[in-house]
């Protein structure tokens, strides 16, 4: 069972990260905009301060899209 408190807290934190890094959202907003579709490349990167990073990517298989689907009609933007 999930813990109401530690959502509020969580909503909380996620606002103020959201606040403090506008573009990360509004990024999401707008990916979530495009029309995917089965082969498209979604790709991760994180880079360190020191210089270090670790990238990875999945390319979208028509089960993916079904789950993105489902996504957008729990979340409609």
């Amino acid at each position: 069972m999930i813990n109401p408190t530690i959502m509020f807290q969580v909503k909380s934190m996620w606002d103020k990260f959201t606040a403090n890094h506008p573009k990360l959202p509004a990024f999401f907003r707008a990916a979530a905009q495009l029309s995917m579709d089965e082969g498209t490349v979604i790709e991760v990167k994180i880079t360190k301060s020191n210089g270090q990073s670790l990238a990875a990517n999945v390319k979208l298989t028509a089960e993916d899209m079904e789950l993105f689907d489902k996504i957008k009609e729990m979340y409609p933007i």
